[in-house]
């Protein structure tokens, strides 16, 4: 983990489910959550919390919301000020009402701050009690196309608003659906504190038993947006054009993952997308998680201005620990200069309740290929229970006429446990500051040499260790007298020091006169010879082998028995039986025989000549003349003890049948 990352704690009365800054003031953080409808002793809240100082947080407002409706399931900060801040949240109305065909999903609150001086901005004072701020409920309303279905389940899972500039630009939101019988995206003016149907700009409406897995939402170059939705395996981009309220374009498809084999239409070994956030309005950060919970990856998906495809430029996985992400988000560490290069921060949560945090330094001017991640840290076990949101503060560059001061990153985490966990990140000036030097831009880590220089630079300094370590070796083996003298190394030594390291070798006859050596070595002659020994016998064994080998081999009949009847003379005259069998097999189109040196192995495939029946004999001795392997006045006796096997039992079936 990085080293100075200080981190405080707050335990609430409620899990949480939401979390998000307060753009304009990063001392303000706001959650949501609750035990939802129904549940005795748990209640729904927002709470706003300051987050001022590094080692302690604490509450500030606290938004009791009814325990007949839903509990806070997405949430942004809409508009903010120094004194109040407006926030959208996704709340199902009760059941009730649901099941009745109305359910305002998308409420808005105003949460008035405490006054400024009573805030707690000193690290070493804390006031003695807690100035609390007004709250005031402003509106609700319902953007998604009500259901027909029986059970009506469906809620906001998704709340994202466009990113609040200085230049008054106007703002939208999106809201994503969950549980619904089919998914859909709704894109809705959000520079009113009170959103309706008609502040709706476009609507997508996905397939059925299809969901959006995540949404974001950026400003476009020509005042409109962009909107960047997932499902499981695909990703798309919808343009909303400035003063446009009919959401007339089309979704753009951007990405799909490919199936792992393709010629399979099985979705279960597909990676599935988890989230996506813009860096640009023409690079996606994305985070899916593999098949079978065996990891997660990091993707950086470029966006052409053509109408076409987009292109994974960079893919990174996560730790091993890491199975599968849960939560992802963004932040942007500007440049006073918008030609100059910036740094994106990049946190994802994991399943194993750690955070992990990236860095991407990314240059305008170069092509999105080169770009790299880096990992700044992992923050381990950070909660006791499963994390549910993430989130950064935004950074402003401060002004350049003011009196430097440190300046940090804050990380927002929260879970089921009630816990919420902010994590305080310092910033560092780059390039660092001097006299000539101009205003530095902040960074979370100092961008480093790109991957091929790191290599480059490893390779060469292991060929400089291996070759010092060659160099010494060498020196030490002449200093012992070991090998001939190539670099005179036993100059370089004083006597002393060279009688002391340069001690002989020592022989097994006690000998320690290093000619030794060379006469114990056998001579470049006795060498050849041997080889040309080893050779000879192998090329003996070779010829033996193919000489047995030949005696197995396929030759006709009529000279196996003429060379059988020699080794029967040869041996014992009187001898009518021998071990060795002469096998003749009938393979259709002409007859084979071969030597066999045991009977044992050929009974089981073939008949001896005086065992077979009178028919078969008929038919072999047709087959043996028509082969020129036998006459008949040759006469039977010659072929007593040849064993017969093939097809010629059939030529005499149908020899006696004739």
């Amino acid at each position: 983990m990085a080293p100075n990352i200080a981190s405080a704690k707050l335990t609430l009365s409620y899990p949480l489910y939401a979390a998000d800054f307060d753009p304009k003031n990063n001392g303000f953080l706001i959650v949501g959550g609750g035990g939802g409808e129904g549940r005795s002793g748990v209640g729904n809240k927002i709470t706003l919390i300051d987050s001022t100082r590094k080692q302690d947080i604490s509450e500030v407002v606290n938004v009791d919301l009814s325990r007949d409706e839903d509990s806070v399931t997405s949430l942004a900060v809409a508009h903010s000020s120094d004194t109040s801040a407006t926030v959208f949240a996704g709340i199902n109305s009760s059941e009730a009402e649901q099941q009745a065909g109305k359910n305002e999903h998308l409420r808005s609150f105003k949460l008035e701050y405490p006054p400024r001086k009573k805030a707690r901005t000193s690290s070493d004072e804390a006031p003695n009690e807690t100035i609390k701020g007004e709250t005031k409920a402003l509106g609700r309303a319902s953007l998604f196309t009500p259901s027909t279905e029986s059970k009506k389940e469906t809620y906001q899972r998704v709340l994202r608003v466009s990113r609040q500039r200085k230049d008054d630009v106007t703002r939208a939101g999106v809201v994503a659906t969950g549980l619904a019988p089919a998914g859909e995206v709704v894109v809705f003016d959000a520079s009113t504190d009170t959103p309706n149907k008609g502040s709706i700009c476009g609507r997508i409406q996905l397939g059925r038993s299809e969901e959006a897995a995540d949404v974001d939402i950026i400003e476009g170059k020509d005042g409109g947006h962009q909107v960047a939705y997932c499902t499981d395996y695909e990703v798309y981009l919808y343009s909303l054009y400035q003063g446009s309220k009919d959401g007339a374009s089309r979704p753009r498809f951007l990405y799909s993952t490919p199936h792992p084999d393709v010629f399979s239409s099985s979705k279960k070994n597909r990676p599935k997308f988890r989230s996506l956030r813009f860096l640009t309005s023409n690079l996606l950060v994305l985070v899916q998680n593999l098949a079978n919970r065996s990891g997660a990856e990091v993707l950086l998906l470029d966006i052409p201005r053509s109408a076409v495809s987009g292109n994974i430029v960079l893919r990174k996985r996560l730790h091993r620990s890491v199975k599968s992400a849960t939560a992802l988000t963004t932040s942007l560490l500007p440049s006073p200069s918008p030609n100059q290069n910036i740094q994106h921060a990049i946190g994802i949560a994991g399943q194993d309740i750690s955070i992990t945090i990236l860095t991407l330094d990314h240059n305008p001017s170069k092509p999105p290929r080169s770009l790299k991640l880096r990992q700044h840290s992992v923050l381990r076990s950070v909660h006791p229970l499963q994390m549910t949101a993430l989130t950064f503060s935004t950074f402003t560059l401060p002004a350049t006429d003011s009196t430097p001061v440190p300046q940090y990153l804050k990380l927002a985490s929260v879970s089921m446990g009630a816990t919420v966990i902010v994590h305080t990140l310092p910033l560092t000036p780059y390039p660092p500051p001097s006299a000539h030097a101009a205003t530095p831009r902040y960074v979370l880590a100092f961008p480093g040499p790109s991957e091929t220089a790191q290599l480059g630079f490893s390779v060469l300094v292991s060929i400089i260790v291996v070759g010092l370590g060659a160099f010494l070796l060498q020196a030490f083996t002449e200093i012992r007298g070991g090998t001939p003298e190539y670099l005179g190394a036993k100059g370089w030594l004083s006597k002393g020091l060279h009688d002391y390291l340069a001690r002989p070798y020592m022989f097994e006859n006690g000998t320690v006169d290093m000619p030794v050596l060379s006469e114990r070595m056998p001579p470049v002659e006795r060498v050849r010879e041997v080889t040309d020994e080893v050779t000879r016998v192998v090329e003996d064994a070779v010829q033996s082998a193919q000489s047995a080998v030949s005696e197995n081999t396929i030759r006709g009949l009529r000279a196996l028995l003429s060379q059988r009847s020699k080794d029967q003379a040869e041996t014992n005259p009187d001898a009518t039986q021998t071990t060795k069998a002469i096998v003749v097999r009938d393979e259709s189109t002409a007859l084979s025989a071969e030597v066999r040196q045991s009977t044992d192995a050929v009974v089981p495939e073939g008949t001896r000549w005086e065992e077979l029946e009178e028919d078969v004999k008929e038919g072999w001795k047709r087959r043996l003349e028509e082969a020129g392997e036998w006459t008949v006045a040759e006469g039977e006796a010659v072929l007593k003890g040849v064993f017969f096997s093939g097809l010629a039992r059939v030529v005499g079936e149908a020899v006696a049948r004739a």
